[in-house]
């Protein structure tokens, strides 16, 4: 299939699968006490149209299928159902590709085939090909549909330029990882771009905006860490269990279903041969002599291959154990690294709001300390309204007639406040109510 055809396929959605995918749609308000709502029918102005939901839960959706032997991609529509039946997979699976449902980043080995969920990509890998899920209409569908594209001419490439023996699952698991992993990368960069910079002018000028923006930021990180800490522990969780890698091993469990078909075919055609052999030998014998005769070989075969698949198991399976765990190993280091610079990130969020949180203390102290000194200055000054007060009677005091006995009374005033005040200020200092 030409590229550019595939691209332009991938990129616009069919009028068909539209019409399927759309579930929430939004309806007329109704008024109160009209519809089939009754006086609640129309409230919001948009509703869930359940059976609709239903329909796309068991309906078909549009796939793009990667060819493992020639690489070719096409655009395929293929039910829920349908899937379940071939590659023998339980709904709970499915459900983890269905873009209505919020699941974390997950990877299933199974016996046909390796169910994938990572970031933008919800893949089925099996021995002879992938299914790529497009979901145009859901949440992030730019996003998601241009992450498809990627996906599926990367595994083209792979697939054309194919230098090594790796089996065909790992290539599409490989690509699949490299494609979460780089996504989660680019926007590990893209926040510490953003984060030191604000960061910085945070801590040049405390504002309101600035830190509702770095609240913001380290929601969004948040977030960002728990994806990635998502994929990480799935790969981790891989590594360490050897069953798991082993079921992944999908063209080998092919190959030996084959090989085993096979065998049972000669089998059948040994068994019938040597029926007719000693009937054209011999005078007619009873099925009762013949018949242990015939199982015993059949019997011995069975063993003699069981033991053959068991050692060729043993002698390759670890080695191709081996390898897949080395290929897991080298995304875990890169998904890893990608962690470490987001928990270094918000280690610095962390004592750049340390930091803020002193600025903020200090200033709350200034506050305090400037609010008591005039508190305190507030008492000394109380105390010339008082004097002024005195003099202020309308009656007659012996000391109104004696000559500058107002100045007199001031000065005393002043002298009495002025103790009063640095009284206070000792008492502050010893307390440590102020800084030495």
């Amino acid at each position: 299939m030409d590229q550019g055809h595939l691209k332009d396929s991938l990129l616009v959605p069919s009028s068909r699968a539209a019409a399927t995918n759309g579930p929430h749609h939004r309806r007329a308000t109704l008024a109160p006490g009209t519809g089939a709502g009754g006086p609640c029918g129309g409230a919001g102005g948009v509703s869930i149209d359940v059976n609709g939901l239903k329909r796309r839960g068991g309906g078909r959706r549009s796939w793009v299928r990667v060819d493992a032997a020639t690489g070719a991609a096409e655009a395929v529509e293929v039910a829920k159902p349908a899937l379940m039946r071939r590659l023998d997979l339980p709904a709970r699976d499915l459900r983890l590709l269905d873009p209505l449902f919020v699941y974390p980043s997950a990877i299933l080995g199974r016996e046909r085939a390796v169910v994938c969920n990572l970031e933008h990509l919800r893949c089925i890998i099996t021995a002879d090909e992938a299914l790529v899920l497009r979901e145009p209409d859901a949440a992030g569908g730019a996003a998601a549909e241009e992450a498809v594209r990627r996906y599926v001419d990367e595994l083209q490439r792979r697939l054309v330029d194919r230098a090594d023996d790796l089996p065909f699952e790992f290539i599409a698991l490989e690509v699949a990882l490299e494609a979460a992993c780089s996504f989660l990368d680019s926007q590990a960069i893209e926040l510490e771009a953003e984060a030191y910079p604000l960061l910085d002018e945070l801590t040049a000028k405390i504002s309101t905006l600035n830190l509702e923006r770095v609240r913001r930021l380290k929601s969004k990180l948040v977030a960002l860490t728990r994806r990635v800490q998502k994929v990480r522990d799935e790969i981790e969780q891989l590594m360490d269990d050897d069953g798991d890698m082993a079921e992944m091993y999908l063209t080998e469990k092919k190959i030996r279903m084959e090989a085993s078909m096979l065998d049972d075919e000669d089998l059948q055609g040994i068994g019938n041969s040597h029926n007719g052999f000693g009937s054209s030998l011999s005078a007619p014998v009873s099925p009762v002599s013949t018949t242990p005769a015939t199982r015993r070989l059949e019997k011995e075969f069975s063993f003699a291959r069981s033991r053959h698949s068991s050692f060729k198991s043993s002698d390759s399976s670890q080695y191709n154990i081996e390898e897949l765990e080395m290929l897991l190993e080298a995304y875990f280091v890169v998904i890893d690294y990608t962690l470490s610079k987001l928990t270094s990130l918000k280690e610095y969020i962390d004592d750049t709001e340390d930091f803020i949180n002193i600025q903020l203390d200090n200033v709350r102290n200034q506050l305090i300390q400037f609010e008591l000194l005039l508190t305190t200055a507030t008492f000394v000054v109380a105390i010339f309204g008082v004097v002024s007060g005195v003099f202020g009677m309308n009656f007659e005091v012996p000391l109104f007639s004696v000559p500058h006995a107002f100045e007199w009374t001031l000065a005393i005033t002043g002298v009495c406040g002025a103790v009063v005040f640095c009284c206070f200020i000792w008492y502050f200092k010893k307390r440590r109510f102020f800084p030495l």
